[in-house]
């Protein structure tokens, strides 16, 4: 039985989820003991305490997935974590109302000086004058990223009557214009915003972004805000410039290094902080805790996870999810027909399907192709690699339309292809083409393809020697080859061919092949 280890406090909710799924979970809050506790186990939910390096995922062996119960992925080396073909998955969504609000309320908070005033009033001072503020009404919100939070904190900054202008170079002027937000450069947004607040994952490239040199070129009014992620303001310039007067404030919920009870910044008056209280609601940590869980359940499951990070593909919209199953029997049953890896595989979609990324249906194609291959477990994560390992040349073929079919996969490769559909209202998967031959065969975990001269009495033989061996046959078609002379039964029999049958079958008169495929 699975086993998941928790080794941060995370909601009771998704833990129960778990449970209820027959899952082991072992809560293990003594992270000195991490490197211990992680042996033999298959899942790793933690929050942002927990740091998951490239020496621990060497010790966790066994590990399939870990899930982080928030968005930040800066304390896991998602780089080792893909090479080890472990999923690394968030809760992208769990948090960000709660982070767009905090946001709004450190904005309001800096511009009107709620803390200072609040202490200074129950130290008994009346400060009435010392902390008068500004108004956010007609001043300029310089929004540094402009993604889910972002975007909410837009949509509530219009109440205030507030200027919106962002830099985010991810998003178009025409997607930008439809929020009320006009995009400019950095360097451009610095001199003209009163406040900015800033919505970046922590990359190499954004650590440190707002620095000395960009704040140099603020209005003395600029206050900024930071409920994203430690590190990408530099704390001591932004002190400086805080004590100098070059900038008028900040207000902070995220540090470069967390606990933080000491820094240069929490000496000013014009600084306002909160320890990392971003996502500390009850709403977004029952979100996180049960988003979580799902997802670590779908990744033990061995399906696909809309929130895995390190798999190379879009999100399966409606459209594709139904498709990923057929993909992944198509790459099992192909496997067994090549009976090798070939120098370059194709996964070709035709149809309507072609008219989205489809980069997810060859994920699961690889992945059923090399989980029948390969001797160790295969992801939708790893089954890049072991294709690149073994010097297998995938490539992306879309067609948005096809001659015979509404939508049709087809994989290629060392001289054969196979071709599955959907059929039905109950999306029913269906075999339809192996090589130059045409079936409607739905398929299953044991298959067998027929090769014999196209005359009569054929199929009576195959017929009657799995007769004979007291083998059942579940479905069967024959498809005859653009080449006369030669057809192919495909057929699924309700169990397992002994080797000595199948044997029979080859050396029998009129056959000219038999493959075994296992799907």
């Amino acid at each position: 039985m699975p086993r998941i280890l928790v080794t941060e406090e995370i909601a009771e909710g998704g833990l129960d989820r778990l449970r209820a799924a027959g899952h082991t979970v072992d809560v293990q809050l003594d992270l000195s003991q991490l490197s211990t506790n992680i042996v033999g186990a298959h899942a790793l939910i933690i929050r942002s305490a927990t740091q998951v390096t490239a020496e621990l995922l060497e010790v966790a062996t066994d590990l399939v997935v870990v899930g982080r119960a928030g968005i930040g992925l800066d304390n896991i080396d998602v780089e080792a974590a893909t090479r080890r073909g472990v999923m690394v998955v968030n809760a992208p969504q769990s948090n960000i109302i709660s982070a767009a609000e905090h946001t709004m309320a450190l904005l309001l908070a800096q511009a009107r000086n709620v803390p200072q005033a609040h202490a200074a009033l129950k130290a008994g001072r009346w400060e009435r004058t010392r902390w008068e503020g500004v108004e956010l009404a007609d001043k300029t919100l310089g929004i540094v990223g402009l993604g889910r939070i972002g975007k909410l904190v837009a949509d509530r900054a219009k109440a205030f009557g507030m200027r919106l202008v962002a830099f985010d170079p991810f998003v178009s002027p025409d997607r930008a214009r439809q929020m009320g937000v006009e995009l400019m450069a950095l360097d451009q947004l610095i001199t003209e915003a009163d406040f900015i607040t800033i919505h970046l994952p922590k990359t190499k490239e954004t650590t440190g972004i707002i620095g000395r040199d960009l704040l140099l070129k603020a209005k003395p009014s600029l206050r900024v805000i930071n409920v994203a992620r430690g590190g990408i303001v530099d704390e001591a310039a932004l002190a400086e410039a805080i004590r100098d007067g070059v900038i008028a404030g900040a207000a902070l919920d995220v540090f470069s290094t967390e606990p933080l009870t000491e820094s240069p910044l929490f000496a000013l008056d014009a600084v306002v902080v909160t320890p990392h209280l971003g996502a500390s609601t009850r709403e977004a940590q029952d979100k996180a805790g049960d988003t979580i869980a799902d997802m670590v359940q779908l990744a033990l499951a061995g399906e696909f996870v809309p929130f895995a990070v390190n798999v190379n593909a879009a999100e399966a919209n409606e459209t594709l999810r139904p498709f990923l199953p057929l993909a992944e029997r198509l790459g099992r049953l192909f496997a067994s027909l090549v009976g090798q890896s070939p120098a370059s595989l194709e996964v070709c979609a035709e149809g309507e399907i072609a008219g989205y990324d489809t980069r997810i249906l060859t994920l699961a194609a690889l992945k059923g192709f090399f989980g029948v291959i390969s001797d160790e477990p295969v992801t939708y994560v790893n089954a890049p690699q072991l294709a690149k390992d073994r010097g297998v040349d995938v490539r992306d073929v879309t067609c948005t339309t096809s001659a015979d079919y509404v939508n049709l996969i087809t994989l290629r490769g060392a001289g054969h292809s196979m071709s599955g559909t959907l059929t039905g209202r109950r999306s029913e998967q269906r075999i339809v083409q192996i090589d130059e031959h045409t079936f409607d065969v739905p398929p299953t975990d044991y298959m067998m393809m027929v090769k014999n001269d196209d005359r009569p009495g054929v199929i009576g033989l195959v017929g009657t020697l799995l007769g004979d061996a007291g083998v059942n046959i579940a479905d069967m078609d024959v498809g005859r080859a653009i080449t006369p002379g030669t057809a192919v039964m495909l057929i699924a029999p309700t169990d397992v061919v002994s080797g000595d049958v199948v044997d029979a079958l080859r050396s029998a008169p009129g056959i000219i092949s038999v493959d075994v495929l296992h799907g």
